[in-house]
């Protein structure tokens, strides 16, 4: 009997600019109220997950962005790494780089890339992002996550030269790297001393006939599409996928600042069905962390995923469930 299928949950937990980075008039950063999402005292964001992964027993990892703290200082951040930590949880390392037009003690681009910057600015945003994990978590992250799914070789030579082992960056439906080498479905990879996880992307037939890259996001992919996804990964014979999501992904807000919002109930039960479904073919997959497996996933890399497909049908569920939950308030 082969290996469960590695289910790996990872949360990005970053507090939100509040509209464009690069429009001063919009520009008000939102803190805690964007990760909590917190409506008559209960909590849609954060709260939600930590007391779904608990109800099921599941190991995720959130990857906490630790730039921010030039801006809204060390405290709000700290305590949702404190929620996290008390849940059992794992901490790796985000960066949103743009934080850094804010630090006193460098001069940084508003620009929320790590793609095409020199390595000896990659390296000095990436020391002052782990100064600030270590204050927060208590530890050296094992992981690394560029913001937006931007990588390039200047990336992974400064994540190897600070001794940072793991990223799991690409994402190309959010970002398409250049090099063929980066164009990363799945697997495991080594560039310079570093091992990508990449975000697990697949297609779906578009209108055009054409055959779009998606990454597996709950805030965009349907439950029955996820479970097709799982089960066609699995008889496959596929050891890992990592699946991406954020705390604001389970609320709906109706401006930019957060000021009111409602519990988002189409993706909560899509989190919920998944961790459901991990629990109940126990024997097919398990829920795992970056911090435990870090040592092992090192050590053994894995193919690329190639044209891993689904039925059209999917799409145009997912379509139709996405825009209604879009436009109605109550759906």
């Amino acid at each position: 009997m082969r290996d469960p299928l590695e289910v790996t949950i990872t949360v990005n937990t970053a507090f939100s600019p509040g509209k464009s980075i690069f429009d001063e008039k919009g520009f008000k950063p939102v803190g805690k109220r964007s990760i909590l999402g917190e409506v008559e005292g209960v909590g849609h964001g954060l709260d939600f997950i930590l007391n779904t992964f608990e109800n099921h027993n599941i190991k995720s990892s959130f990857f906490v962005d630790a730039a921010q703290h030039c801006y809204f200082g060390h405290e709000p951040m700290q305590e949702i790494v404190d929620k996290i930590k008390k849940a059992g949880q794992d901490t790796q390392l985000l960066v949103h780089p743009f934080w850094y037009y804010f630090d006193e003690g460098g001069e940084f681009p508003r620009d929320d890339s790590l793609a095409d910057r020199s390595v000896d600015e990659l390296k000095q945003i990436i020391s002052k992002s782990v100064v600030e994990f270590e204050k927060l978590t208590g530890k050296k992250p094992s992981a690394f996550r560029s913001a937006n799914g931007a990588v390039d070789p200047n990336l992974y030579k400064a994540l190897s030269e600070l001794e940072i082992g793991i990223s799991s960056s690409v994402a190309i439906e959010k970002f398409i790297p250049y090099g063929k080498k980066f164009l990363l479905n799945g697997g495991r990879h080594k560039f310079e001393d570093v091992t990508e996880i990449p975000h697990f992307t697949y297609q779906d037939m578009d209108n055009m006939g054409g055959y779009p890259k998606k990454t597996l996001q709950i805030a965009t992919c349907s439950w029955r599409e996820m479970r097709s996804i799982l089960k066609k990964a699995y008889q496959g014979g596929m050891p890992q996928i990592v699946v991406l999501m954020e705390p604001s992904d389970f609320i709906k807000k109706k401006d930019h600042q957060f000021l009111e919002i409602t519990r988002n109930r189409v993706n909560q039960q899509r989190l919920i069905k998944l961790c459901e479904f991990i629990n109940e073919n126990s024997d097919e997959y398990v829920a795992v962390d970056f911090e435990s497996n870090a040592e092992r996933w090192q050590q053994t890399q894995l193919k690329n995923i190639d044209r891993f497909r689904i039925p059209t049908r999917y799409r145009n569920f997912r379509k139709i469930e996405n825009m209604l939950n879009r436009l109605f308030w109550n759906y």
